[in-house]
């Protein structure tokens, strides 16, 4: 591969290098809550501010940790994985919004998903669509202790994984309306418990790359209890989401010193 950095040591989209983060990283969307998420770890310092990519690394209970963003999607977070796989990082955490479809799912709960729905088109780069994308098992084991130990309203289960925002919420303008109506309805037939962008991507890339990942969301509202006439909700606040994070990364370093 073509060395675009010329030879600088960093990463070409994200701008970091060796050493500048640790094994352990959160992964938001939005560049914005990565100073809100450092403020949970000590001594946290800005490693990069690339593109859509800002970067925090810091420490948790005396182990290296960071937090980087995304961006929106699939594509994005794909490449912030494997830049961050290529400085030694190799536990994810994904936290981030969603909109809730099950109606169970109300508006400042908390998802954690167990594997999505590859209804996008970056997982297709890295695996056939038969693959499925599914989360690591002791991630969403350390995510759900997290949200216990913390008394957060969470559900665990599937979530759907889309590129377009509006063809979720304004699928019947769509020249292809047709197929995405039709799927909606499917996934919400199979318990579907909430849309998103980037999860689908980022656990078929983490199968390819043999390193773990989860996801966890605030949920936003429901637009399925709104056609219902059910109560429903807005939250926009994350800080219960990140929290569930960050116990989990608790939850996995110590688990992690234990086998040491």
């Amino acid at each position: 591969m073509v060395d675009y950095t010329e030879g600088s040591g960093k990463q070409y989209h994200t701008g970091v290098g060796p050493g500048d983060v640790g094994k352990y990283v959160i992964l938001p969307g939005d560049p914005k809550r990565c100073a809100k998420i450092a403020e949970h770890f000590d001594d946290a310092k800005l490693i990069a501010d690339s593109r859509e990519y800002v970067t925090y690394t810091g420490y948790l209970d005396g182990v290296k940790v960071s937090v980087t963003s995304t961006g929106i999607g699939g594509p994005s977070a794909s490449i912030a994985m494997e830049e961050l796989v290529c400085c030694g990082a190799d536990t994810f955490i994904r936290v981030g919004t969603c909109g809730g479809m099950d109606l169970a799912v109300e508006g400042g709960d908390v998802v954690i998903a167990n594997g999505a729905i590859r209804m996008e088109g970056t997982s297709r780069e890295y695996a056939p669509i038969e693959f499925p994308a599914v989360a690591s098992f002791d991630v969403v084991n350390a995510l759900v202790e997290g949200a216990k130990k913390l008394d957060i309203p969470h559900h665990v289960g599937v979530v759907q994984c889309k590129d377009a925002f509006f063809g979720q919420h304004q699928p019947e303008t769509k020249p292809v309306s047709y197929e995405l109506m039709n799927k909606w309805e499917a996934w919400l037939r199979l318990g579907c418990l909430a849309s998103e962008m980037e999860s689908a991507a980022l656990f078929v890339v983490a199968s390819h790359l043999r390193v773990r990942v989860g996801s966890t969301f605030l949920v936003v509202a429901n637009q399925e209890r709104e056609k219902q006439g059910l109560e429903n909700k807005q939250a926009h606040d994350t800080e219960s989401a990140i929290c569930v994070a960050v116990e989990a990364l608790r939850n996995l370093i110590r688990e992690d010193n234990k086998r040491k």
